[in-house]
């Protein structure tokens, strides 16, 4: 083939460069609300399926990438290491100072020789930051030797999902660089499930040296409750609430395999009882996309996502669980907006929530993602 007729390869172009190259003085992609003037009258509108308005959408996933670009915390939501800092330590005081029966909970930065890192997807610190304090918790109740970094410390990297392998790498040896300096013994990824696939697949694939092995917290979780130091059991469901389990693609099927999809269904089982447990068919490794993966939640096609979604959402509604169960943050919005979407019956929760709860642990503020029935069960200090 000659190099005129060759097809260029999308890693040879910057997309968000060329586009923003483009604009008038003055204008932003920012400023677009979807009316569709502009594909009424382009002449390229409907080739391949696209239209100027899925450009604009792709460049959703861009920006994602540009933010995490923009500061050593590798953040998509731009949150910068030194606000990651601030927010952690604010957090852990108003824990103390709201739940003084929790005042030696701690938070460690930047702690060398602590057994494991923990990454933090940035949704918590930025926009729900009663989220953090469970897991805290249940790491003081096992006695875990844990830290975090200030640098690199975000879960998420939707680099990877733009096709740029430098962007990929750079993300990765910028976390891995981290950690390496904190000398744990292994890394844990929170409940999330591309941040695992992104950051041990990437060192793999750029061949980067990793002074730790990696680790994911829904394992721990098993081990933990099978070596007895998560207490946990199903007591507090006396209503017999139904639960089922979503398999975040990237954690069970192209990371960890149906080992964590059982480790998934073992903690869960425990937590709210096998006979209130109901698996979805097909499950763990054969078990559907959520339709939010791969970028998609950040790409600004709803309609498209949605529909993609609606077998998920069929298939959720099938066990006729009242809640879902999983630890990816892309799964978890996506399943609460087609719940919302398609009028479900049913919440979408975080395992570290249902930890908590069981162990009677769980602070009222702490409740965002359980339904009006579980807002005063096993509240801290009940008999």
């Amino acid at each position: 083939m000659s190099a005129l007729n060759a097809e260029p390869r999308h890693t040879d172009i910057n997309f968000l460069a060329v586009a923003t190259d483009l604009l008038p003085e003055g204008a932003s992609y920012d400023a677009c609300v979807g009316c569709g003037l502009c594909a009424s009258g382009c002449p390229a509108s409907g080739l391949f399926g696209m239209d100027p308005r899925r450009f604009i959408n792709m460049a959703g996933i861009m920006r994602s990438c540009a933010a995490q670009n923009m500061d050593d915390s590798t953040s998509a939501m731009g949150l910068r290491s030194e606000d990651f800092v601030e927010i952690i330590e604010e957090t852990v005081e108003e824990l103390h100072e709201s739940q003084p029966a929790f005042a030696q909970v701690q938070a460690p930065m930047d702690r060398k020789g602590a057994r494991f890192v923990v990454n933090q997807n940035s949704r918590e610190p930025a926009v729900e930051p009663e989220e953090l304090a469970p897991m805290w918790k249940i790491f003081d109740l096992v006695g875990a030797d844990w830290t975090y970094a200030s640098k690199g410390w975000a879960a998420e990297n939707f680099c990877m999902f733009t096709g740029d392998d430098d962007a990929w790498r750079k993300m990765v040896e910028t976390r891995v660089d981290a950690i390496n300096a904190l000398e744990p013994e292994y890394w844990v990824n929170t409940e999330c499930g591309h941040s695992f696939y992104t950051l041990w697949k990437g060192i793999e694939r750029f061949g980067l040296e990793a002074n730790f092995e990696p680790e994911s917290l829904v394992t721990l979780y098993a081990r933990w409750i099978r070596e007895g130091k998560l207490p946990v059991n199903s007591d507090w469901n006396k209503d017999n609430i139904k639960f089922t389990v979503q398999d975040p693609c990237q954690l069970i099927r192209k990371s960890l395999g149906d080992t964590a999809a059982e480790d998934l269904r073992f903690v869960v089982k425990t937590l709210v009882g096998e006979e209130n447990f109901i698996d979805m068919a097909p499950c763990k490794s054969a078990n559907y996309c959520c339709g939010g993966g791969g970028g998609f939640l950040q790409a600004g096609m709803a309609e498209e996502r949605r529909a993609y979604g609606k077998r998920k959402f069929d298939q959720i509604a099938a066990t006729q669980a009242a809640y879902v169960a999983t630890p990816c943050h892309n799964c978890h919005s996506q399943i609460e907006d087609l719940e919302k979407h398609y009028g479900g019956q049913y919440r979408v929760t975080h395992l570290w929530t249902l930890i908590c709860l069981s162990l009677g642990i769980l602070g009222p503020d702490e409740r965002k993602y359980l339904g009006p029935e579980l807002q005063d069960v096993n509240l801290p200090g009940e008999a």
